[in-house]
């Protein structure tokens, strides 16, 4: 058992636990969601995605943010998992990123679909 994210209090009043493979979805939001240089003591830590939102759109953009994110998960979770694709769409004022991988334990196929507004 891992402790869940966003941290919370289950009903018995303890910290919430969550099994592998939600804990492993957890960590690949952290990686999505996060900038570099918002935690201080892993400034490298992230993804810079959400920066590029504001950017206008284009191929090369979207390629360059496919490849920004995936190799982000890399590093931060590449003993975890194994990245198979990443799909970032930008709609309206919503982030949508879907990620494909394979759990390097179990060798289980996931995709995990992320969404956040902007």
């Amino acid at each position: 058992m891992q402790i869940d994210y966003p941290f919370h209090l289950n009903n018995r009043g303890r910290t919430a636990e969550t099994q592998e493979d939600e804990h492993i979805r957890d960590l690949i939001e952290q990686v999505l969601f996060t900038a570099p240089g918002e935690r201080v003591n892993r400034p490298s830590f992230g993804s810079g995605l959400l920066q590029l939102v504001f950017a206008p759109n284009s191929d090369e953009l979207a390629a360059t943010t496919q490849l920004l994110v995936q190799s982000a998960l890399q590093q931060w979770l590449g003993d975890l998992i194994q990245v198979e694709s990443v799909k970032v769409e930008s709609k309206d004022a919503t982030l949508i990123v879907t990620v494909e991988y394979i759990i390097r334990r179990s060798q289980q196929r996931q995709m995990q679909q992320f969404t956040r507004g902007v």
